[in-house]
Order: structure tokens, then sequence, then C-alpha cells
């Protein structure tokens, strides 16, 4: 690595972060809902390539027949999963959105920060987020490593390497419009043993998205296990499987970042000029979090964030871009850096950047060859975005 291992400080959990899961479901689109109890420590919680392709397929169909809408967190876990320490990771960071999502609703904003109470102290609600989810992860005693977009260095959480897992995470995304009432988020990955760089977006086993809204929700992709998975926290507590998405399809809505590049970027100017001369939806709030979550929802759409001479690149290719294309291309989307998936970037240090886009297949073929006049999931013909 190439930044420093600093251990991070071991202080107790509030008592309002650590509860017990139980399992409550009402009934959900139709569907009879199973009621059951499930009672578990919170934040402890030779052969062919042929031949591995279509066990893996078989695989992924039975766990994909076995995940239910209106199973609870722990329930769909157990079915996604026979990996126990995931199963552990991914539930305590569920603990921790739980938490967060209270500490967002009750801040109290002035004109310079949103804050709330962590403890004794009162920390802006960004820099609470940030501890939260630290806690959480060394609670899990499955994660040997965590950094964050508050703390870009390595923090020693205690786990194992052996069957343990690095995470990166950017703990309050849009944490600047929490003051206006935006919907906000926070983003995670989840990378295997003890490495964040010289690694993939692809070498993930899981991502997630807890969501600040109107709606508290946790969204969350595993590698092995099809689709990208919708919970909603319930008055009780308890996360609800409410959706799963395995297909993006067209539709003309668009979330464009970063329009300051087009003074100095012709062909992202032209882009979006296109989308305008084609009556698409401008669907854009300035939280990266909610911009990509509509595509999830809706299941159609773009998100762009495309880079300039003068507009470089301010996103994160570990701790929000990576964690995002497995969440879209486990939905059945694509992303690009205009040129490849973000998930074959090789992640070379913790704070590198990148420009993006997320989307149905082909708004992400016009975004690459409208941008470098061709692209990796089409040929020979193309579109044209002549305006």
């Amino acid at each position: 690595m190439e930044t420093g291992v600093a251990s991070y400080a071991r202080t107790a959990v509030p008592n309002n972060a650590i509860s017990r899961l139980g399992v409550r479901c009402s009934a959900l689109t139709n569907q009879a809902i199973k009621w059951t109890s499930f009672h578990g420590d919170s934040l402890r919680v030779k052969t062919s390539r042929s031949s591995l392709q279509i066990s893996k397929r078989v695989r992924s169909t039975a766990l994909a027949s076995k995940c239910e809408l209106g199973d609870s967190l722990e329930e769909y876990l157990a079915k996604a999963t026979p990996d126990k320490n995931l199963r552990s990771l991914m539930a305590s960071m569920g603990e921790a959105i739980r938490t967060i999502a209270v500490k967002v609703r009750t801040a109290s904003c002035s004109g310079t920060a949103c804050i709330n109470t962590f403890g004794d102290e009162q920390l802006a609600v960004d820099v609470l987020a940030d501890k939260l989810l630290f806690q959480a992860l060394q609670y899990s005693h499955v994660c040997k490593y965590a950094c964050s977009e508050e703390v870009p260095e390595l923090q020693d959480m205690g786990g194992p390497v052996e069957g343990g897992f690095s995470v990166a995470f950017d703990p309050l995304d849009g944490s600047s419009i929490v003051d206006t009432n935006f919907t906000v988020g926070t983003i995670f990955g989840v990378w295997p043993g003890d490495k964040l760089t010289g690694v993939t977006g692809g070498d993930q086993v899981a991502a997630a998205m807890g969501i600040y809204g109107p709606r508290t929700t946790y969204v969350l992709a595993l590698k092995d296990c099809p689709g990208t998975h919708e919970f909603l926290l319930l008055d009780d507590g308890k996360w609800l499987h409410v959706k799963d998405t395995t297909t993006i399809g067209e539709g003309k809505m668009f979330s464009p970042g970063n329009l300051r590049a087009t003074f100095d970027n012709p062909d992202y100017d032209k882009l979006i000029e296109y989308y305008v001369k084609e009556k698409y939806t401008l669907r854009y709030t300035g939280g990266m979090v909610p911009d990509v979550n509509q595509i999830i929802v809706k299941e159609k759409g773009i998100f762009t964030n495309v880079t300039s001479p003068t507009s470089k690149a301010k996103l994160r290719l570990l701790f929000e871009v990576a964690p995002l294309g497995l969440l879209i291309e486990k939905a059945g989307g694509y992303s690009s850096d205009g040129k490849q998936s973000v998930l074959d970037k090789v992640i070379t240090t913790l704070d590198e950047r990148t420009q993006v886009a997320y989307g149905s297949k082909n708004e992400i073929i016009r975004f690459e060859e409208t941008l470098y006049g061709s692209s990796r999931l089409k040929s020979p013909a193309t579109f044209s975005v002549s305006v």
C-alpha cells in the first residue's frame, strides 16, 4: 500500500447504535409474507471453464429463486450467501445506516453546518456518520481494514485477513445539501482480504447504498447473487425486502453532473444538447446517491459526470464510482469511464478520481461514441447525436 496504516480508536458504540434485530413482515404487493423471528448479535453479527460457468449460473438461479420480496434483511442474506462473515458485515452496516438515518433526520442545521449528538459530543452529521460506520465495521469482527472519504487512509479494524474484508465508504454523500432537505446517502464497497489498492471494482464481493430521503432504504448487491436489492426501513426498525432489479431498460431520463464541463468539452456539450433536443426528462438533484438510485428504481435512464480541461474529475473511484458501478451492473445496467467499465479500472491510489456514466446499454453506447467516437459495447453501427 502507498498509504500508511493507522489504528482506529476503539470507542464504545452508543447504545442507540446497537439493537437486537427481529423480523416482522407485512403484506406486500398482494404477496403472503412470512412471519418469523430471528435473533442474532447486532454488529457481531480440475473442472473446465465452461463447467464452472454453468455451475455459477445454476447456483445464481437457485439463489434468485430463494430470495423473495418480503424477506427481512437477515433472511435475504442467509439465502443469498453462504459466507457468514459477509452476512455479518452487511448486517452491521445496515445497523449503522439505520442509526445515521435518525441522526440525519433530527440534525440541527445552521448556515454553516448540520450537527447532532454522538455520545457527549456535537458533531457535523458527515463526521458523525463516518464514526458510526467505522464502529460498525470494528464491531462486525470481520473487517481487516477500512477507509473513508473523510479519513482517506487505512484504519485497522482488527478483523482477519483470511476470510475477512476491507471496506471503503463515503459516509454521507451530499452532506452539503442536508440543510435543504434533499436526499443524501451512504456508499460503500467491500473487497475480500486486506487490499484496497491494486484491485478493481470487479473484485468487490458486495456494495451498497444507504439512502436518507422521504423513505430510508438500504440498496445492496452481492457479487455472487443476481440482482440489486432494495430494503425499506419500517417504523419498527426492521429492514424489509421490497424490490429487486435485474434489468435496466431504455427510457428518456437523464441526470447530467458537472455541466460546467460543457464549456470546454464540446463532445459533452453535444451529448447534453442531444438529450434536450430528444426531450429527455431531466431528473437531477445534485446528490449522486439519489441520481444513481433512480436508475435502479425506475429501471431506465443515464447519469453522467464528465471532465474537461478546466473541470477536473471529482468523483473517487474507490469510495463512490466502483461501489455504484457494482450496484448498477448487478441491476442489469452498464457503467463507463468513456472507454471501459468502471469495474475494470485498477484502483492505484485511495484518492484516485475519474469521470463516469451509468445507465442502460444503449445510453452507455451513445455516451462512449459521442465522447470518444466508438463504443466497446457495439460495432460497427453507431448512434447519431447530431444536433
